[in-house]
């Protein structure tokens, strides 16, 4: 959350197609914290919008969907 954005929360997701920039608004954010804070899978829906080439996905309502991944579990890769 950068202090010169206003209150906006800026994610980015990826998947196996690549990445999207998510803007979150003050409000959405208020309203869904747990979602936006909590998740380890976040489901995210709202309008998308092409700028300059960069995808945005302007996020209208947050699910954790964290239950989907069941007991995966990631080991931690250390490349140095």
């Amino acid at each position: 959350r950068p202090g010169s954005a206003s209150g906006v929360i800026f994610v980015t997701l990826e998947d196996e197609t690549g990445v999207v920039n998510v803007v979150i608004w003050p409000a959405i954010a208020k309203a869904q914290r747990q979602a936006l804070l909590q998740a380890r899978l976040l489901f995210v829906t709202g309008a998308v919008q092409q700028e300059q080439g960069v995808l945005h996905l302007i996020a209208g309502h947050l699910q954790d969907r964290s239950q989907w991944l069941g007991d995966l579990t990631v080991s931690q890769r250390d490349f140095h």
